[in-house]
């Protein structure tokens, strides 16, 4: 059973669910990592550059930790690729000289969204930078003997919004154009059912991928309208729907759930059974 638990990424939307949950509900020791601010400011907390490889091995090795839950990353450039590849190889390195599992969470964002719906045996097949950085890292991951890689989707919550929830609501209440695509098709996740899955994880036999995502399939549009009328963001004269035509992003990202819906206790809640609890 893990008694020892560190989580990278602390300052993400994930990461500080993650130590919420394990503040609650982890009977063991736990640490979690920041690059900069630490909105918890908890003692459990500290400071690590992922990109920073010694500093990794040491920092992993004096807490020795059973196992990593590893969410820190970076969708900005130019550092994107350092901390998505560079950094997961180095948090990879000093799980595998200590001994710990490892929980590595990816995204549906590695596929070009021509073959949905995607399990857990499809390959990486990415359409841009993000993806292809994410591709790479679960590469890395791969390579670690007790590893799981988590490929999820959009991620969300109800207690605290999340950064694409937030970004849309700032755009909108200043007045600034938002497009709501009605042709990509994704599998959002509550914060809470993916924090509670992960846990769950370290203490399971199970390695490989494995696709933990809400199981409503839903398009963008429709998400984003279902969040701005739980937010009571009423500024919508600058929002508008329609299909993405960029072709910088997979349009169909639908995951097939059921192996996870099979593993875990944790219910993998589509967005409506969430919005009715």
């Amino acid at each position: 059973m893990t008694s020892r638990l560190l989580i990278t990424g602390g300052s993400g939307y994930l990461g500080r669910h993650l130590a919420r949950r394990a503040a609650a509900e982890f009977p063991g020791e736990w640490r979690y990592t920041t690059f900069s601010a630490d909105p918890l400011a908890w003692p459990q907390g500290a400071r690590l550059d992922l990109r920073d490889g010694p500093a990794v091995r040491r920092f992993v090795a004096e807490f020795a930790p059973d196992a990593i839950i590893h969410t820190a990353g970076s969708n900005r450039t130019p550092d994107m690729a350092a901390v998505i590849v560079t950094g997961t190889g180095h948090v990879v390195a000093a799980a595998a000289e200590v001994g710990a599992r490892l929980i590595h969470l990816s995204t549906d964002s590695i596929f070009d969204g021509t073959a949905a719906p995607y399990d857990e045996t499809a390959a990486p097949a990415p359409l841009n930078a993000y993806g292809r950085a994410k591709a790479a890292a679960e590469a890395l991951a791969a390579a670690h003997p007790n590893a799981v890689i988590v490929r999820t989707s959009l991620i969300y919550g109800l207690a605290e919004m999340d950064n694409g929830t937030a970004w849309m609501a700032a755009a909108l209440r200043a007045g600034r154009p938002v497009t709501l695509f009605t042709n990509q098709r994704r599998n959002p996740v509550w914060v809470e059912t993916l924090s509670r899955a992960c846990l769950e994880l370290l203490d399971l036999a199970y390695r490989g991928v494995l696709n933990v995502a809400g199981r409503q399939v839903m398009t963008r549009a429709d998400f984003g309208r279902r969040l701005l009328d739980w937010w009571g963001v009423a500024e919508r004269d600058t929002l508008a729907f329609g299909p993405d035509e960029s072709g910088q992003w997979p349009l169909d990202c639908e995951m097939d759930v059921g192996r996870a819906a099979r593993l875990l206790r944790t219910p993998l809640l589509g967005v409506d059974e969430v919005l009715a609890l």
